[in-house]
């Protein structure tokens, strides 16, 4: 699939040629780290010099897992707010503020049990036990209506210039109905970009593409998307990888380079990555970097650039996933913007997400309750 990647720029089908030595597969595994999780969907380490690891469960709690020991309490339980009322809702993203250590603000996403509708909430830490959060201390600060069950995106993310990125799909049921891909006026379909510590609930960016024009909404930062599940940023370069779910043809993964402006079309429901899925127009759409079709996997889910010190020959090497098959795939951009990349290994793993420590190295999380490392055969 990707070993020369197919691009489709301008109706025309452009080989990509190999650019890097492949990572031999045969010479990684994955280590499991904890198990015993109930749909786990996400794992990240605040900087707060503990070394804690905090995974998600779908369900709605917080867990701790401190010097490899997975801790009975949870950090914070939410199971009477959210709740898995359907595939695609419940708790699904957390990030921590990047000055944790001192203000003790965290960020959830999570769809709310009496509508299925999305919310964002900041919640402290106890100030008695920082493996505690305290529960009253909720602050919404998005509320995003749901038409549908599905697509409700879910990842919150601090990027490197400190405000908050929030992925938010279609709206749901198939198709994309109310054409909410290409209307970047809606929150639906989008990647949003907010200031939640300088006003409350949070100040728009100054140079958020759309703050001063009425061609879309002022918090969007990108559009065009039909399910973001998960999105994340090179911790050395600042660049972002999208991976979005795809309608019942591609896979896609697109992404942005650090010194954008933002205000990317990425093209759905006029493509579907890079096929033509409808009739309408999308002139300015920017093509995915990598695409897989249905009959090598039936939902993506993004992962990580690598940058840790354990794996010194998978530096800058972009990881993710499928998560019907369990297959994990590379991807590799050289300086010249050419793409590279291919199948790392084979699991029976149903892989919802990856999660990477401060230290770069990265994890993969599975459906069935474990946490796994990639690590040296």
């Amino acid at each position: 699939m990707l070993s020369g990647i197919l691009a489709l720029v301008l109706g025309l089908v452009v080989v990509i040629p190999s650019i890097a030595q492949e990572p031999e597969g045969e010479n990684y595994d994955l280590a499991l780290v904890v198990d015993g999780l109930e749909r786990p969907l996400f794992l990240i380490e605040p900087d707060d010099g503990t070394g804690r690891l905090f995974i998600l469960e779908q369900p709605g709690r917080i867990r701790i897992v401190e010097d490899g020991e997975l801790l009975d309490e949870p950090f914070l339980d939410l199971t009477e707010s959210t709740g898995i009322t359907a595939n695609e809702r419940g708790l699904l993203g957390l990030a921590f503020d990047p000055s944790f250590a001192e203000n003790g603000y965290f960020y959830v996403d999570y769809t709310r049990l009496s509508d299925g509708h999305t919310v964002v909430s900041r919640f402290t830490v106890s100030e008695d036990d920082p493996n505690r959060a305290d529960p009253d201390s909720e602050t919404m600060i998005l509320f995003v209506e749901q038409p549908f069950g599905n697509h409700n995106g879910g990842m919150v993310a601090f990027g490197p210039d400190g405000y908050l990125y929030v992925g938010l799909g279609d709206g749901g049921s198939g198709g994309d109905p109310r054409n909410n891909g290409q209307n970047p006026n809606t929150l639906l379909g989008t990647i949003l970009r907010i200031d939640p510590v300088s006003t409350t609930p949070y100040a728009i960016p100054d140079d958020n593409p759309f703050v001063d024009s009425q061609e879309g909404a002022p918090e969007v930062w990108a559009y065009g998307l039909r399910n973001p599940w998960r999105f994340s940023f090179d911790i050395e370069t600042g660049d972002l990888y999208i991976a979005d779910v795809g309608q019942n043809a591609y896979e896609e993964i697109n992404f942005q380079p650090a010194d954008s402006s933002g205000g990317e079309n990425y093209g759905w429901n006029v493509y579907e990555a890079s096929l033509r899925y409808s009739g309408g127009m999308a002139e300015d759409a920017v093509f995915p970097v990598a695409e897989y079709g249905r009959s090598e996997g039936c939902s993506i889910t993004g992962g990580y650039v690598y940058r840790g010190e354990s794996l010194p020959d998978l530096e800058g090497v972009y990881f993710y996933a499928d998560y019907c098959t369990g297959t994990i795939w590379w991807l590799n951009r050289s300086q010249e913007d050419e793409w590279d990349g291919g199948v790392l290994m084979e699991t029976d793993l149903q892989i919802t997400s990856f999660g990477q420590d401060l230290s770069g190295e990265i994890y993969v999380i599975d459906r069935g309750g474990g946490i796994y490392k990639l690590v040296a055969e």
